[in-house]
């Protein structure tokens, strides 16, 4: 059995923006600092919601290199380095490495639609590459490409691949990972409205958008998990069910940074071709908020 990277609600940290459409280093110092403080598990920086498809080669690397050096060991730091380009998913997965990072999130390949056969290839080559664990990425509705259970099987029998963040929506598929893996990987859901039922699988926590707003109550909502207290965990799910949906009324991570930005966290914008949201979706995202109890 592999060591664990870690258990419990690891943040998807969005990547605060400068009004000009710059990183805002500030900021994203400031936001780690709050998820330290509200015990968040982990900081997995340069995924989905930190914007990793529009950061330069440059930005990718320095979010990377600046939140290693500003967590300093406190908790896990998991750098997403995956790409549809296998060769530059490698050397970036390699910086990563040498910088100092706990894991890699590596998103299956985009557009390139890779077959299981391709699957297995570009992640072996990867884990091949670095000497830290490697969080296989299943997001079929942004990647066009699912990794099957059967797949997720042989991979985890590489010593460096050591879990998958699920975010396919497919519970029947996720228990079937389960069976068929068993110890050989660890399975975090992807979907906040999903930690209790994949958790209640033997799921090791979640990789979420809910805890840029609300670190304490995802990270309370695992930890009932990881104790066992599935009907106590059941009921806060429900409790905050209202405000992870209204975090995904738009695209990711479009809500979220409004409503960081509602709560007087300066986010800002996001980069195109992601854009503001309507008057209509504020509503949602400042009503979830106001009854969440996380508007000042």
């Amino acid at each position: 059995m592999k060591n664990t990277i870690f258990t419990g609600a690891g943040v998807a940290i969005v990547t605060p923006m400068n009004q000009d459409g710059s990183v805002n280093y500030e900021a994203l110092g400031d936001l780690i600092e709050i998820q330290i403080k509200g015990k968040t598990d982990a900081i997995i920086i340069c995924g989905t919601t930190g914007e990793s498809s529009t950061l330069t080669d440059e930005e990718h690397r320095e979010c990377i290199r600046y939140t290693i050096e500003k967590v300093a060991h406190r908790i896990p730091v998991i750098a997403g380095t995956g790409s549809n380009d296998t060769a530059y998913a490698i050397e970036l997965s390699k910086e990563a490495d040498s910088m100092g990072a706990d894991g890699l999130l590596l998103v299956s390949p985009y557009y390139n639609k890779a077959s299981q056969k391709g699957l297995i290839a570009h992640y072996t080559a990867i884990a091949d590459a670095v000497n830290i664990p490697c969080i296989l990425y299943n997001v079929p509705s942004r990647t066009g490409c699912n990794i099957l259970p059967e797949t997720m099987k042989v991979l985890g029998q590489h010593k460096n691949i050591a879990a998958v963040k699920e975010a396919s929506g497919n519970i029947s598929q996720i228990a079937k990972i389960f069976a068929e893996c068993g110890d050989l990987i660890d399975v975090y859901s992807g979907n906040d409205d999903q930690i209790v039922p994949i958790m209640s699988l033997g799921g090791k926590g979640v990789i979420s958008v809910l805890s840029n707003v609300a670190p304490e109550i995802a990270h309370t909502i695992a930890q009932l998990c990881l104790d066992n207290n599935f009907p106590e965990a059941a009921a806060m799910a429900a409790r905050y069910l209202r405000l992870c949906n209204a975090l995904f009324c738009d695209v990711n991570p479009i809500p979220v940074k409004e409503a960081l930005n509602m709560m007087g966290f300066p986010a800002g914008p996001c980069r195109l071709p992601l854009c503001e949201t309507e008057d209509s979706k504020k509503e949602i995202i400042r009503a979830a908020l106001s009854d969440a109890g996380l508007l000042k």
